[in-house]
């Protein structure tokens, strides 16, 4: 069947259209940039270009209707509104924002057309449905506001959840990072950003997610505190706001767009968190890919990375907190070892951990379930599921009667049971709920009087219509008698023709078949109504119901979402124990020093996805003074990266409260830390492996200050050599000479002159990778050891990469002649040179009594300066400079 081609929403007269069709371009009109879900009977049907779009999208069947004015077929689809949820999935996963259109009267009590309008808006960044969303996965909607000055206010809202974050940040590189961070599902921007370049300048951040702009009244402060009174019932200032205005534009301007497009209050949105980013430990978005904190580089798997490794939570409200102290590890010393401590009285006891382990798993996702809860979307399902949470509260409360770690007494403290509401869900709602509302069962027996009775007439309607139908064969004499019921005429008594001289005469004639006749008494009409009657009401009557308790638990909402955060953060601790009982981490000691000392310290994720293979620990120190930058030299594949990785995951662990991979730990609390490592490139915005490195590299060398950590691999490779060991040089000399960016460094290198910084340099000290030549063979044995490399292994490496063993040997005989610094007679360097090729004749002798000047002048005028390569120029600088 070909697809009616998409046509003008407004190409047709409204006059021309009929009654519906002009309902339903009024309200899409509205709403032009989402797919309209417009209800009739039980459809959400799609007209028009949305029915095209939504068609392809959901791979559903483009059908036709000819109601256009002018005789036109206008494309329809449609999907059953009650198994809606996984077409909005689809939807929304394809970046698509979807209006809800309702009929909101009911059909039987009006003539004409019923009243429709939009109840909801679903975006990416506004969803709120337990099966469309990650269960350990935030689903942020992020709003930025640029300023002129250099401030930017961010804020982030997860609706499912209720989290509302604000935030200013320090230009708009600084926003990217945070941005890059959150990993929102949805940006909203000022419409004036559509004229400065705005999107363009999130780059792929922008291409990730949905954009949507707002008007720039939206953004005005005045509307913005009355908004705030709205929610808050309080002004910016008292939420401690009043340093970051442009910020509070920023959340005010997202709870425009909730109301916009909820249609009504969003009670759970409690709390506003204001934030500086100086309170954690700052990782920019090349750091968080470097060290694969979250995700792996090569397939943004969250197996693999460190994420993947420590989540031991058992809830999903757990597993979103552990990714946040993942992405936000502390900066002040005091929490950290508060965390600290909670960590390591789990670790002392097992037995213990397990229990709380056990308790936690009967516990749902109390911040989804008390978002949409308070939101009015709750399933009786929601409701038990809360319930069976809050009945696993005991037994926890038990478990942590004997803590002595501050933190876990007050998260003991702050859990709280709900009795209250555990018995109101307990004594209304039955153990195991249908899906759907609308179709009874809900409320359990016992709960409401009139509710019992109306149950008692329903389920006494066999039994009635069994004594009724014997009764009426015994009156009658007719055998044969039969009482029915179907939905067009209700319960009725069937006669066959043979018999209708014995029919009574208070038998009432509703329908005349081929071979029998129907009738209704007075007794079953009378019946017919109390039982009709009564199981429509009882389907009334369970709703009605069931909101009134839905409508008694929101109002405890704040109390839940209290008691959700405990119990998550109470998960991440216990997990965090558990990883360090199972991976044999130390606790690490923690201080406002410039020491970074850790002994046997191991990568944690490549020591636990090669459990066959002994991870070869390694020590570092670091600090402000005497060992303040680390050359770090080595063959490829012999795990300078690997080490560096390592230093900077101990660090973050460290500053998460967590234990770490070491035998002993000494961690100088850090600011940020910086990472440039490895070779990539963004061909999308024009940048080049190297332009990307001296990207990355400029913004360290701005914002290191004594308290960073610095890690540096191979930089200035994406360029000649020359080029290359001169930048890295100077940076290496910024990093260690300007006292407000002396940050400690680990700086890995091919070139080795950097060695000889260590020379003049006294806080710069040499160490590499030992390795073992045997049989022309090199043996990696990944130990970090004092002193500079003598070789690269370049070649070796080269080898056991398989290059052909004819490109081997050449490579050999070309580096001894580059090492030699070898010339033939006319200063041509021996490179160009084979064993093969006949040897020019040798230059005149120099005079045996030519001074240095005579012998510097008659080297320089042999050579042929214009075919040195780098390599060539820094050897023939070395050699002229022995000759003075």
């Amino acid at each position: 069947m070909s697809q009616p081609e998409p046509r003008n929403q407004t190409q047709t007269p409204l006059a021309e259209l009929t009654p519906m069709m002009r309902q339903y371009l009024e309200i899409k009109a509205q709403y032009p940039d989402a797919i309209l879900f417009f209800r009739l009977g039980d459809f959400y049907e799609m007209f028009l270009d949305d029915a095209v779009k939504a068609s392809r999208i959901l791979d559903i069947t483009l059908t036709s209707r000819g109601k256009g004015g002018d005789g036109s077929d206008i494309p329809l689809c449609g999907i059953p509104y009650h198994s809606a949820a996984p077409y909005l999935a689809k939807l929304i996963e394809a970046g698509e924002k979807v209006a809800i259109c309702e009929q909101v009267e009911d059909p039987k009590s009006v003539k004409g057309i019923v009243r429709r309008e939009v109840v909801r808006v679903v975006t990416p960044g506004l969803v709120i449905d337990g099966e469309n969303l990650a269960p350990k996965e935030n689903n942020y909607l992020l709003c930025l506001v640029p300023q002129e000055t250099a401030e930017v206010g961010l804020a982030y809202l997860d609706l499912s959840t209720g989290e509302f974050r604000v935030t200013e940040l320090s230009g708009l590189d600084a926003a990217i990072a945070e941005i890059a961070c959150v990993k929102p599902r949805e940006i909203l921007l000022p419409a004036m950003g559509r004229d400065t370049g705005l999107l363009a300048s999130l780059g792929p951040l922008g291409d990730d997610c949905l954009v949507s702009w707002l008007e720039e009244w939206v953004f005005d402060a005045e509307y913005g505190r009355r908004l705030f009174q709205r929610q808050f019932s309080a002004h910016p200032e008292s939420m401690g706001c009043g340093g970051i205005k442009t910020g509070v534009r920023a959340a005010a301007a997202i709870l425009h767009y909730l109301y916009d497009t909820q249609k009504g209050e969003v009670a759970h949105v409690r709390e506003l968190h204001p934030y500086q980013t100086r309170e954690f430990l700052v990782l920019d978005e090349a750091t968080r890919r470097n060290l694969e904190l979250t995700a792996t580089m090569a397939e943004g798997k969250r197996r693999g990375s460190l994420l993947g490794l420590l989540d031991k939570t058992v809830t999903a409200m757990g597993g979103r907190k552990l990714k946040q102290w993942i992405n936000y590890p502390l900066a002040t010393v005091e929490p950290i070892l508060e965390r600290q401590n909670a960590v390591d009285e789990f670790f002392r006891d097992p037995t213990w951990r397990t229990a709380l382990v056990e308790a936690l798993e009967g516990v749902y996702d109390l911040e989804r379930l008390n978002g949409r809860i308070s939101m009015a979307s709750a399933s009786a399902k929601d409701l038990a599921a809360l319930r069976c949470s809050l009945e696993r509260i005991p037994l926890l409360l038990s478990h942590l009667g004997r803590v002595d770690a501050p933190l876990l007494q007050r998260i003991r403290d702050e859990i709280d049971p709900l009795e209250e509401m555990t018995d109101l869900i307990r004594r209304g709602v039955v153990e195991n709920p249908p899906f759907i509302l609308r179709e009874g069962g809900i409320i359990a027996e016992g709960y409401h009087g009139e509710l019992d009775e109306l149950r008692a007439i329903s389920r006494e309607g066999k039994g009635f219509i069994a004594r009724l139908e014997a009764q009426e064969r015994a009156r009658t004499g007719i055998g044969s008698l039969k009482i029915r019921y179907n939905k067009v005429f209700g319960y009725y008594i069937e006669v066959t023709k043979s018999n209708l001289a014995e029919v009574p005469a208070d038998y009432l004639r509703r329908q005349t078949l081929a071979n029998a006749e129907r009738f209704i008494t007075p007794e079953l009409k009378e019946y017919e109504d109390k039982v009709l009657g009564a199981e429509e009401r009882i389907v009334d009557l369970e709703y009605q119901l069931f909101q009134e308790i839905r409508l008694q638990v929101a109002e405890q909402g704040a109390r839940i979402a209290r008691t959700a955060d405990r119990l998550a953060t109470l998960d991440v601790l216990v997990a965090l124990a558990t990883v360090a009982h199972e991976y044999d981490y130390c606790r690490p000691l923690v201080d406002d020093s410039d020491v970074i000392a850790i002994t046997t310290g191991r990568h944690p994720v490549v020591e636990a996805l090669s459990p066959t293979e002994r991870f070869v620990a390694n020590d570092t120190y670091l600090d402000g003074q005497e060992n303040q930058l680390l050359i770090i030299t080595g063959p490829n594949m012999a795990g300078k990266s690997t080490f560096m990785r390592q230093v900077a995951i101990i660090i973050l662990l460290a500053q998460m409260g967590s234990f770490v991979p070491a035998s002993d730990a000494r961690i100088g609390v850090v600011d940020r830390i910086f990472t440039r490592v490895g070779a990539s490139d963004n061909l999308s915005r024009g940048l080049s492996t190297f332009m990307l490195e001296m990207i990355e590299t400029a913004t360290i060398l701005r914002h290191a200050t004594p308290k960073s950590l610095v890690v540096l691999d191979e930089i200035g490779r994406g360029t000649s050599t020359f080029d290359g060991v001169s930048i890295a040089w100077a940076v290496a000399e910024f990093l260690h000479d300007r006292p407000e960016h002396r940050a400690r460094t680990l700086f890995a290198t091919h070139y080795h002159e950097l060695t000889e910084l260590s020379v003049t340099r006294p806080g710069v000290k040499n160490f590499n990778v030992a390795v073992r030549e045997w049989n022309d063979q090199i043996i990696f044995l990944r130990t970090i050891v004092p002193g500079g490399a003598s070789h690269s292994y370049g070649i070796q490496v080269a080898r056991l990469a398989g290059l052909p063993m004819a490109v081997i040997d050449r490579a050999k005989e070309i580096l001894v002649n580059l090492e030699k610094g070898e010339y033939v007679a006319e200063g041509v360097p021996r490179i160009a040179r084979g064993k093969r090729v006949a040897e020019v004749k040798a230059s005149p002798q120099m005079a045996l009594f030519a001074d240095d000047t005579d012998l510097l002048r008659q080297r320089l005028k042999g050579l042929a300066i214009a075919s040195l390569t780098p390599l060539e120029a820094l050897n023939l600088l070395d050699e002229l400079k022995r000759m003075i």
